[in-house]
């Protein structure tokens, strides 16, 4: 290889290091998580003696949004980081989940599509709960739909992994 392709190789290879900002970024978001989480949390508990059970619940489910976000977030950050940045070596890290290493994109998709299936899924119940409160419950239909394609999508991306698994193979 010569001189000139060994530098331009280097090169691209450094610009891994500008997804960087974007993680610490995310990993800031987490904070505004956590400040929305108990800032939901204690609106909740202020309002406890007052709340029915079907507010308290679709008010619960609120905060199973948040954490699901904030699951969401964590994902993307430590597969970023693996993927892009640098290999996290599990065996140096006392108590490493194994599931923060060692995700391929095949992996990452259908742990997204999943954490994104499971907000969907979670906002469509509290919005059916609270369906007396909408006029037009027309719109019920495309809340429903909404993580019922994403399901769809993630079997079919499931699918095309396990399928291309299997050409590997071969």
């Amino acid at each position: 290889m010569r001189r000139s392709e060994r530098v331009f190789q280097r090169a691209v290879l450094l610009t891994r290091w500008l997804m960087a900002p974007f993680l610490f970024g995310l990993a800031c978001c987490l904070i505004l998580l956590i400040y929305r989480f108990f800032a939901d949390f204690i609106d909740t508990a202020g309002k406890l003696p007052t709340l029915g059970w079907h507010d308290l619940i679709v008010a619960v489910l609120d905060l199973v949004d948040v954490a699901l976000t904030a699951n969401l977030v964590l994902i993307v950050i430590f597969s970023g980081y693996e993927n892009f940045i640098h290999k996290i070596e599990r065996e140096e890290q006392d108590g490493w989940p194994a599931g923060l290493a060692d995700v391929d994109f095949g992996a990452l998709k259908q742990r997204l599509l999943g954490s994104i299936v499971v907000i969907a899924a979670v906002d469509a119940l509290a919005w059916y709960l609270d369906l007396e409160k909408y006029s037009d419950t027309s719109k019920l239909g495309w809340v429903l739909a909404f993580p019922l394609m994403l399901v769809g999508a993630t079997v079919l991306f499931a699918v095309a992994d396990w399928l291309g698994r299997q050409r590997a193979k071969r």
